[in-house]
């Protein structure tokens, strides 16, 4: 069976790093990991893409050992989500499908085994990449781009500050940045900065202006009296001293991305990207860095974590990154769903009432 990042020792410890209380529980057919959530009324466990089997008896075991968990822990409901869509007709008479919280459908890349030094040099994998993101890609140095890979977790503030713009713009809600910094805190956690270098002589000719929405930068160390500092850390222009304008170089940091991996499988969680970002198709561009590293890591999948539900329309909020990750030669997967199980029929019940009249 495969175990998804979600379900693994190494999820528990993000977990209990965020301060949450958890369960781990590890039998010859099933496992799963369990997160204990609050709401007003009462505690819950949360399974994200969980539990896990090798077979129907197996998640019949589990669900039986999460209820008697639920129940010796006074929770009021189990959230499920197994990630095989057969075990829905499995789970109890009493179950309630609810709004998904894991995504239920996600686009796939399956990575082949490749003899080249270069991926780029196995026809295989160029298959798997849009031809046109793939010319930005190889053309990328003439714009003065290059791509980073970080563990530094005080680097987490670049991603935040794009994420953060794209929120007001789309009106979605992004991850805080302690907790974006704890996942980079993780052993399976990679930054990724795609970053476009610009001299003092291109910061003259372009302006501020040129760059519309402020992008994140990084001062480079080249000048004399060092890097200039900024209170916001976002586009700086040069600062004054008494011998004259420091010159100095600037590295925008045009688009972010933060991967989890583990042995088979790049997840691709978190990304965003500036408005010249984007019309410099950093996204494309970083995606593809993304999926060559995974091919040189000997990973077998790359996971695009996430797209709009079959059918969905064109206003749908995921309509547009799922139309850009459908460009690349995969396959969509279709999971279970997010599902409740109550183990307190009563507080349950005033769990939903609650929420209802919250909404």
């Amino acid at each position: 069976m495969k175990i998804p990042i979600t379900q693994t020792k190494k999820w528990q410890k993000l977990q209990q790093d965020l301060g949450n209380k958890t369960f781990f529980e590890k039998k010859s057919d099933f496992e799963y990991l369990a997160i204990e959530k609050h709401t007003p009324v009462g505690n819950y466990l949360f399974l994200p893409y969980g539990p896990v089997a090798k077979s129907d008896q197996g998640f019949l075991d589990a669900i039986n050992s999460l209820i008697d968990l639920a129940r010796n822990h006074r929770c009021i409901f189990i959230r499920l989500e197994p990630q095989d869509a057969a075990y829905r007709a499995l789970l109890p008479m009493n179950s309630k499908k609810v709004k998904d919280v894991e995504p239920a459908e996600t686009w796939v890349l399956d990575l082949p085994d490749i003899s080249t030094a270069d991926p780029l040099d196995d026809q295989s994998i160029k298959a798997l990449l849009p031809s046109r993101l793939l010319r930005y890609y190889k053309n990328m140095a003439k714009q003065g781009i290059t791509i980073e890979k970080s563990h530094d977790p005080a680097d987490i503030h670049y991603l935040v500050e794009l994420q953060s713009a794209l929120a007001a713009e789309k009106g979605i809600t992004t991850f805080t940045a302690d907790y974006l910094k704890t996942e980079l805190e993780q052993d399976f956690a990679t930054l990724y900065l795609l970053l476009q270098h610009m001299s003092p002589a291109m910061l003259a000719s372009t302006g501020d202006a040129a760059w519309g929405t402020p992008t994140p930068a990084r001062v480079g160390e080249n000048a004399a009296t060092g890097p200039v500092e900024c209170s916001d850390d976002r586009t700086r222009q040069d600062a004054p001293s008494a011998a004259g304008p420091v010159e100095t170089d600037v590295d925008h940091v045009l688009a972010a991305g933060l991967v989890f991996d583990d042995a088979t499988t790049r997840y691709n969680l978190q990304g965003a990207q500036s408005e010249t970002g984007r019309k410099l198709h950093a996204t494309g561009i970083l995606t593809i860095e993304l999926i060559l590293d995974a091919v040189q890591n000997g990973q077998k999948t790359f996971d695009f974590w996430g797209i709009a539900p079959e059918g969905a329309p064109a206003t749908h909020p995921w309509a547009g990154f799922t139309a850009f990750k459908k460009t690349f030669a995969g396959r969509e997967v279709k999971y279970a769903g997010t599902y409740d199980l109550p183990t307190d029929p009563l507080r349950y019940r005033l769990y939903q009432f609650l929420r209802r009249f919250r909404h």
